[in-house]
């Protein structure tokens, strides 16, 4: 009798439903939302809101219960229950003439919650349907909801600060090092003995004088940290982020560094205006703490010639570092510089010490000069990548390099002579010789010279693969040729290479043949397929069942390159990759390739027209997974939903990025779609 009733009643309600509008989505508003209660629960509610006049049906109660809504949390959530779903509003309760029986329902809002079980490290990405019915006027409607939810870890939160404050804290140190070798300098090294002196004999008391080389060191300081807040100031951290990537910025660096270079090689020298220079000095006389000042700027401005090219070195590391890293890069540098002056005026028989200035000291500026050049191509090959010129390809900037380092290996050999060298000092037998340090940077030059010659033929070269261009610029590989002693990923091997694409991914179409030269060196050498278009990649992933790896990663990015070269080319991160992944590589930086026109919109995050392929997967990263820096992988399954809650940034540890991925295959298969 009762299945007899309960058939004719939903054979009613489809009539019903079919003579009526369908249910209006704007009719119920729906929220999600999640949060840890203790350090082992957390609580799942959906909250629903109606507009005026409509009737809420609430959950079953019992058998009697013909109108009802229902909430289903999916396996991941039932595997953590912590006791019933629970309802909370203004219930209210009627005889519905029209069904003949009594009904709960809810007139302007009700939360629907679940408690689960979940440990303060774990985390939690879950999916929730409600199918709901509802009363509008005498029409009874039936409506669908799918939402998500996800927690992170109590612990996620301070990894990222850890991975930040290690990227704050390489920054530091790198500035700081940059430092230490602004002090070999001869603009900065022939200044301490004299600043010290002056400090120590123009004191009237030995305190007074290290009172006042303190506040000279702190004024070093803080003229320099100055310099790096108004550098935050101005840009902020996303506009140097796009400035350091742009082709314009990079070529400028490009000039930058060959006129450092071959001003440091003896050609000329690099001189401020001396306007400048005297007008500072003319406030250092004063005794007091603005006269100190003033010669701490002395200092800096006169020191310029020698310290620019270091700093011109730091900073696109500093750039890097968001808001804090100008602040936290200058000051390192600073701090480096202003150490001697005050550590000689609290111990000036240390002065004693000090190598006289002389021939050493051009040498180290003849090196820097060498290394200046070598990056020099660096900046210019970023330049060539954005724009596609393909004047600096991967053969021709190791060829570069090569020369580069024999000439200065033969430099420091005491064959190659420059306008200001001194003489090599002599032995006991009046004879020129080389000294055992000097001996041991030429070989190291040269040494590095025979280390990159076999990618000349397209070795990987791990140990600079983040700094040469990609292996698609690449005209000639010895891994394409059928036979013979070819380059392979783990070195030189004889006969057939690994070098086959993974058998059963379709070959990438969508703007592959534009991006196909970016491919990383540990792409091509392992036969991996990787595609540069997020629909097609979605496909693929949805086709073969499997997980979805987004690589947000650009062309000009040195951490990326690390990465693919330290991480992703272990054997059992590329293992993993290869066989169980579908990777997509979406670049933030290429300017140059154009999205079709009827896929172009304007954005609003990045408040420009989306037109080219850059633009495209760089408004994806900010506005759908809330993340603007490279590199940063996510895991989505074929329903676009994240398989891990957070993504993964710059982090080149082998067994981490192992584990995540093992994480990753297990969410999917648990949850497949």
């Amino acid at each position: 009798m009762k299945k007899g009733l309960f058939a004719c009643l939903i054979t009613w309600l489809q009539c019903v439903v079919l003579t009526v509008a369908a249910a209006d989505t704007t009719d119920i508003r729906f929220e999600y939302k999640s949060e840890r209660i203790n350090d082992k629960e957390a609580m799942l509610s959906v909250i629903a809101r109606l507009s005026p006049g409509l009737k809420l049906y609430a959950m079953q109660q019992s058998d009697a219960d013909v109108l009802y809504s229902t909430i289903l949390f999916d396996t991941v959530a039932k595997k953590r229950y912590s006791g019933p779903v629970t309802e909370k509003g203004t219930k209210q309760s009627e005889h519905d003439t029209s069904v003949s029986a009594q009904i709960h329902f809810y007139t302007d809002s009700v939360i629907w919650q679940q408690k689960i079980n979940l440990p303060e490290n774990d985390s939690l990405l879950s999916r929730v349907h409600v199918n709901y019915l509802y009363k509008k006027g005498e029409a009874y409607l039936p409506g669908e909801e799918t939402g998500k939810f996800y927690i992170k870890p109590v612990s996620a939160v301070s990894a990222h600060a850890d991975i930040a404050d290690r990227s704050l804290l390489w920054i530091f140190l790198t500035a700081f090092g940059g430092g230490l070798l602004a002090l070999l300098t001869p603009c900065v090294y022939s200044m301490i003995p004299v600043t010290v002196s002056f400090f120590t004999k123009r004191s009237k008391t030995r305190l007074e004088g290290r009172k006042n080389a303190v506040i000279y060191s702190l004024s070093i300081i803080f003229i320099f940290t100055f310099i790096g807040f108004l550098i935050t100031l101005i840009w902020g951290p996303t506009a140097l982020n796009d400035i350091s990537t742009n082709w314009i910025f990079n070529l400028f660096i490009f000039l930058v560094f060959i006129v450092f270079g071959i001003s440091f090689l003896g050609a000329f020298e690099i001189t401020l205006p001396s306007s400048w220079s005297n007008k500072a000095d003319s406030k250092a006389n004063a005794s007091s703490f603005l006269g100190i000042f003033f010669m701490a700027l002395v200092l800096v401005v006169v020191s310029f010639s020698c310290t620019g090219p270091i700093l011109g070195l730091l900073l696109p590391v500093i750039f890097k570092g968001g808001y804090a890293g100008p602040l936290v890069g200058f000051f390192g540098f600073s701090l480096a510089l202003s150490i001697p002056f005050a550590l000689f005026a609290f111990f000036p028989s240390w002065l004693n010490s000090l190598s006289k200035p002389g021939g050493w000291m051009n040498t180290i500026k003849v090196t820097l000069g060498f290394i200046e050049l070598a990056l020099a191509l660096k900046f210019l090959s970023n330049a060539d990548l954005a724009k596609g010129w393909r004047l600096l390809d991967r053969e021709i900037f190791i060829a570069a390099w090569i020369v580069i380092f024999i000439l200065l290996g033969i430099y420091l050999l005491g064959k190659l002579r420059f306008h200001h060298d001194d003489e090599l000092p002599k032995n006991d037998f009046g004879l020129p010789y080389l000294s055992v340090t000097r001996l041991l940077f030429a070989t190291t030059s040269l040494i590095f010279a025979v280390y990159m010659t076999p990618g000349l033929w397209g070795a990987p070269l791990k140990g600079i693969s983040a700094f040469v261009p990609p292996m698609g610029t690449q005209d000639f590989n010895a891994d394409d040729l059928p036979s013979g002693f070819n380059f392979s990923s783990s070195g030189i091997s004889s006969g057939d290479t690994n070098n086959h694409r993974t058998k059963d991914l379709p070959k990438p179409e969508k703007y592959y043949e534009e991006m196909k030269k970016n491919e990383p060196d540990v792409v091509v050498n392992n036969g991996m397929v990787t595609y540069f278009d997020y629909q097609e990649a979605l496909a693929v992933s949805r086709k073969l069942k499997k997980p979805l790896m987004l690589d947000f990663t650009g062309i000009n990015c040195v951490n990326c390159r690390k990465m693919e070269g330290q991480v992703w080319s272990a054997p059992q991160v590329m293992e993993r990759l290869k066989n169980d992944f579908v990777i997509v590589s979406l670049y933030v930086d290429v300017h140059n390739v154009y999205i079709p026109s009827q896929e172009q919109y304007f954005s609003k995050t990045l408040d420009r027209q989306v037109e080219t392929l850059g633009d495209l997967n760089a408004d994806m990263q900010v506005t759908k997974f809330g993340a603007n820096t490279q590199p940063y992988y996510f895991f989505l399954d074929g329903n676009e939903q994240r398989l891990v809650p957070d993504g993964y940034g710059y982090d080149p540890n082998i067994n981490k990025f192992t584990r995540l991925l093992d994480k990753v295959k297990d969410a999917y298969q648990e949850n497949k779609p």
